[in-house]
């Protein structure tokens, strides 16, 4: 419908047609003669609010006292009559003989002007003896639809409409053209110059359109550069990525007085890790886990319990979830209900990978079933993770 948007801000009228095969759709809007622009973008506007109410159904049209509105999946455009015309009448109030001969009048008359007038016409004929009372009358056809069409559809739809007398008011829905007669003014005032009128209107839309593209333009401009700032703040230097390209590309061979050296005779102050996860295993089993808070986050001397235990059971997850027997780690989707849901029980977590320190082989498990004892090949595995709500 963007494409039809466009066609109805300067004309007033639109089809348009997208897709292939089977995934065509054809869509057409139009508002009545006697709207103004601004009245027809604002009118076609609604229409498009209410035509989604049409699915899951492939087809839809929306009449509104002021425009139509129609989509498909076919080629509708030249049709004039089809099994859903119907008319409308409102039986709230009856009318005189008088008033019935002048809404005849107006609707015959609209039949006979409308398809030399570009399928448009409006009209007002006044009862037979009195001095302010009229019938007024508005009748269009789709543009789409040529003159002899036109008036074979104004012709259907006046015999219907004329079925709602001696009732003061009748619409007539048709496939290619829309009747209305009333004993109530509803016709608009036609406004000389409404092509210069138009054209302002469009002007004003489209520069209105572009400051805003450029203003969101600017805005999300802005958001990704603050995003991207702060991940490079967070990030800091490149350091750590320059070290491990550097330790991609040599060998970490390093000389026995080196390493001596280094840690200061193999000072056990100075000793890391198992594997990497040696501090925060150490502390986890001595209960001191709180000391691998970031300082940042100064919680030490917080009264908020909640966080803290929330930060240990993260911390506690985390641990479950590198324990060295891989048979004994959660699967993904128990790791989010544990990280969502508070109440989930938590079981104390084994030991995570690290070489043994007297006889720097792997632990050896016999629960693993995927753990080889006699061949130091890392056997390759699958899992596969139900996501529940």
């Amino acid at each position: 419908m963007e494409k039809i948007s466009e066609k109805m801000r300067s004309a007033g009228f639109g089809t348009a047609v997208t897709g292939t095969g089977p995934d065509d759709n054809y869509g057409l809007a139009q508002c009545y003669g006697d709207l103004s622009l601004l009245d027809c973008v604002l009118c076609y506007a609604e229409a498009r609010t209410v035509l989604p109410q049409c699915f899951p159904y492939n087809s839809g049209r929306i009449y509104l006292d002021g425009c139509f509105m129609r989509s498909g999946n076919y080629s509708f455009f030249n049709e004039y009559k089809g099994p859903e015309d119907r008319a409308v009448c409102a039986n709230t109030t009856k009318k005189n003989s008088g008033f019935q001969a002048a809404a005849k009048q107006a609707v015959l008359t609209a039949v006979q002007d409308a398809p030399n007038n570009k399928g448009y016409a409006r009209g007002k004929v006044s009862v037979t003896g009195t001095t302010n009372e009229s019938a007024y009358v508005l009748a269009d056809c789709w543009r789409t639809l040529d003159s002899r069409s036109c008036k074979a559809c104004l012709e259907h739809a006046s015999s219907s409409i004329l079925g709602c007398l001696p009732f003061s008011e009748g619409r007539a829905l048709n496939t290619g053209c829309f009747m209305r007669y009333s004993d109530t003014d509803f016709l608009n005032k036609e406004v000389e110059n409404e092509s210069s009128r138009g054209n302002v209107v469009v002007i004003v839309v489209a520069v209105v359109s572009s400051v805003v593209v450029a203003v969101v333009g600017v805005t999300i401009g802005a958001y990704i550069w603050k995003q991207r700032y702060i991940q490079k703040k967070r990030r800091g230097s490149n350091d750590a990525e320059k070290l491990a390209k550097t330790l991609e590309q040599k060998s970490l061979n390093f000389k026995y007085s080196t390493l001596e050296r280094a840690t200061e005779s193999f000072n056990d102050n100075n000793k890391l890790g198992h594997g990497g996860f040696g501090t925060a295993w150490n502390h986890f089993q001595s209960g001191t886990a709180e000391q691998l808070f970031d300082p940042n986050i100064a919680l030490h001397n917080s009264f908020d319990s909640n966080v803290k235990n929330e930060i240990l059971r993260v911390f506690h997850i985390g641990l479950l979830c590198i324990q060295e027997v891989a048979s004994l780690r959660p699967t993904m989707s128990k790791t989010l209900q544990m990280l969502t849901e508070n109440e989930e029980h938590l079981v104390a977590p084994s030991n995570p990978p690290f070489l043994d320190e007297s006889t720097m082989e792997l632990h050896e498990t016999g629960g693993d079933p995927f753990y080889l004892p006699k061949t130091a090949d890392s056997v390759a595995t699958m899992s596969h993770s139900s996501f529940y709500p």
